[in-house]
């Protein structure tokens, strides 16, 4: 089942070497790369928060719907790591372009940090030193006094010696049993209930950007799942999945583990039911 919109410029095209790359203009390197996923414009714009019509813009080289050239580059950033590209050939490139030898802009961070306060430097509390001073001076006359009247033979205190409070027994802590961590298999089919479809992704190979929608078409999870990292979603009655690398996922659906072969860097877009895995 397709998902998104599907333009008719969006045919194969040949790989382009490393060496031929500065040759292709931003926005083609951009389609190029994002075709080569196997992801649509709609899939991009879910993953980036960007909007249709800035992604179809750049990719025509077109950066006047950013709104400048601050927002562009934050653009071309953000576009780039979702289809796997290294932003900074692409951002020099840009600066190539359109820079035109103007000044260098001013860097948009600081136009988004909360403005640092810095603490008001003080100087010292002479108040607060002469009244520790005073306090320190009377504590040491009245510790005098009273050493030198234990001296002169006078028991304050009486002659009944302190006696040692009691020592309290230490209390034996008993060892927990360590209980094994389940395996993943395991915890789906705990976490599958009948009267819903549950479905959990686990990157166990390689990352992968995924995609999950619930029967409604909210999108549950748009996101790049790191080697090791796992996710699971849950709907009444169905989940459609976009696995960007098919190959290096596991895939759980309803406490079972779907078993394809799915090669390293294979696109699927799946839908799967409560009564799903079928048999056979």
């Amino acid at each position: 089942m397709s998902i998104g919109n599907s333009p008719e410029d969006e045919r194969p095209f040949e790989d382009v070497s490393e060496e031929d790359r500065p040759s292709v203009s931003v926005g083609r390197a951009l389609q190029q790369a994002r075709i080569a996923a196997g992801l649509t414009v709609d899939d991009i714009s879910t993953a980036t928060r960007v909007r249709i019509a800035i992604v179809h813009a750049i990719e025509q080289d077109d950066f006047a719907p950013c709104g400048g050239d601050v927002y562009a580059r934050g653009h071309i950033r953000t576009l780039a790591k979702a289809v796997k590209l290294d932003p900074a050939p692409l951002l020099a490139q840009y600066e190539a372009q359109n820079g035109g030898g103007r000044p260098a802009p001013t860097p948009a961070a600081p136009l988004f940090e909360a403005e640092r306060i810095r603490p008001e430097r003080r100087g010292p509390n002479w108040t607060a030193a002469m009244v520790a001073a005073i306090v320190v001076v009377i504590g040491f006359v009245g510790f005098t006094m009273v050493n030198g009247d234990d001296e002169g033979g006078t028991n304050v205190a009486g002659d009944t010696e302190p006696t040692e409070s009691p020592t309290p027994s230490p209390t034996t802590k008993t060892a927990k049993p360590v209980v094994p961590a389940p395996d993943p298999s395991d915890s789906a089919i705990a976490a599958a209930p009948q009267d819903k479809v549950t479905v959990k992704v686990v990157a166990a190979d390689a990352p992968s950007w995924i995609s999950a929608k619930d029967h409604n078409g909210k999108v549950l999870f748009a996101e790049l799942l790191k080697k090791g990292e796992d996710k699971t979603f849950q709907d009444s009655s169905k989940i459609d999945l976009v696995l960007g690398d098919a190959g290096g996922l596991d895939l759980f659906v309803n406490g079972k583990k779907i078993e394809e072969d799915w090669q390293p860097g294979a696109v699927e877009r799946l839908t799967y039911t409560k009564g799903d895995p079928q048999a056979g």
